[in-house]
């Protein structure tokens, strides 16, 4: 069966959706097509980037939605319209990085293409600690507008080191059964990309053939 790297609407519009083991959990979505990327990586903003680059789409990141200065958390209804705001502003799609919660997948389910990046533990820890690290010494930008990270906060079970640590098996289980009900070759919007394989190479190429051909 000869799946394309992405299904859109057949009119041009790609709603995707990156996943992965690591992402932090929120609430919010619900109603918008998209397919949903399920990979072996543990770069979903880098992968976000990526698609949305070649389709000329906003890259949405839902941490920077989520949180405001100070790590200040927004009630369900206030993250919901700040998701609805940003993916109604290119009638063309959107590309969305991050795990979010039950209403952030419900609205992810309506999309078009799920993409799930699924490494294990020890391939992406080091990654996010070194990131931490760029973080902490500001070399990078901070996850969120405001959202200042200290060496104790990072070092704490409240850090997202800890959080990722625990947290990587019940993303792992979670988006292992939504694959399961809702894969690509079943019929449904989400694929998994396991980097090891060179299933990511291999589907950006494809992608990349994809759109030069159309």
């Amino acid at each position: 069966m000869n799946i394309p790297s992405l299904l859109g609407d057949g009119q041009g519009n790609y709603r995707v959706h990156v996943v992965g083991n690591s992402g932090t959990g929120k609430v919010g979505l619900k109603k918008f097509f998209f397919e949903v990327l399920k990979s072996t990586l543990s770069r979903k903003s880098t992968v976000s980037a990526y698609i949305a680059t070649k389709l000329n789409v906003p890259h949405i990141s839902l941490d920077a939605l989520f949180w405001g200065p100070g790590w200040a958390k927004p009630s369900n209804d206030e993250f919901k319209d700040r998701v609805s705001a940003a993916i109604t502003q290119n009638s063309k799609g959107w590309v969305i990085d991050g795990n979010g919660g039950s209403q952030a997948q419900r609205h992810a389910q309506l999309g078009s293409c799920n993409r799930r990046l699924d490494p294990p533990l020890w391939f992406y820890l080091p990654r996010i600690c070194w990131r931490t690290l760029l973080r902490l010494l500001n070399m990078i930008p901070t996850c969120a507008e405001g959202c200042n990270e200290t060496w104790g906060e990072v070092l704490s079970t409240k850090g997202i080191i800890w959080y990722c640590i625990s947290r990587h098996g019940y993303y792992k289980r979670k988006f292992g059964e939504m694959l399961a009900r809702i894969s690509i070759e079943k019929g449904g919007n989400m694929r998994r990309l396991n980097e090891w394989d060179g299933d990511l190479a291999m589907w950006k190429a494809g992608l990349e053939e994809m759109l030069r051909t159309h």
